[in-house]
């Protein structure tokens, strides 16, 4: 593996319930850069997050994330992944049932944080990287949608993942509030974290820079 790259694939398969949906993939990234994959929807974009993330088994080929080997991942290790990673999701998902803070307490809390002047400086602290500190205490559903996918971003950051994963994170969200969210995903890679964008809305690609990905016909290459 090339040292410098956060993320490798090398000569891989992905597959879904043995379904060959991508085949012959081969993707470095380094730190720091932000990457967007695009094509149709069906095309293969959310496999190959499914994969980085290991929700999806590497079964052909190699994989390198964050300095775990994909194609020798066991379960058990799943877990100590996903800590070196921040994922975003289309759909939010955050806690319903408990205020900004309390969601993001709870993921520090499940992954081994203890100390309550920690948490609190460490949700004061992403919450000001995405410019919500005024929301601490709101529920999310009096959160407009771009709001709540930046503390979808917030959320991500807590444990400052080497790579952030965003599966169409602009996909309920306003074109205005889109460029936004694409810029502050920008600035993140801008501070040491790679960043991987699926996506299908070509607009946003073109104006915000980054390493373009195109998946169809079953491969991924690179436009450039």
């Amino acid at each position: 593996m090339n040292l410098n790259s956060v993320i490798q694939i090398k000569n891989a398969s992905i597959f879904q319930q043995n379904k060959l949906i991508l085949s012959d993939v081969n993707l470095e990234l380094e730190k720091g850069e932000l990457a967007y994959l695009i094509g149709k929807v069906g095309s293969g974009k959310t496999s190959l997050m499914k994969t980085l993330y290991a929700e999806l088994l590497l079964l052909k080929g190699e994989g390198y994330v964050a300095n775990f080997e994909l194609h020798h991942l066991k379960k058990k290790a799943i877990p100590f992944l996903r800590r070196k990673l921040g994922i975003i999701f289309q759909d939010f998902q955050l806690l319903t049932d408990r205020d900004v803070y309390e969601n993001l307490k709870f993921v520090l809390e499940a992954t081994g944080w203890k100390e309550k002047q920690a948490i609190n400086q460490r949700v004061t602290e992403v919450l000001n990287d995405v410019n919500l500190l005024n929301k601490l205490h709101e529920m999310p559903h009096r959160l407009s949608g771009g709001e709540q996918q930046r503390i979808g971003i917030a959320r991500a950051l807590l444990n400052k993942p080497a790579i952030i994963l965003a599966d169409e994170p602009t996909g309920n969200i306003d074109p205005e509030t889109s460029l936004e969210i694409i810029n502050l995903l920008h600035a993140i890679s801008k501070n040491g974290s790679t960043v991987v964008i699926a996506t299908h809305n070509h607009a946003l690609v073109a104006k915000v820079t980054g390493r373009v990905f195109i998946c169809e016909n079953n491969k991924v290459k690179e436009l450039v």
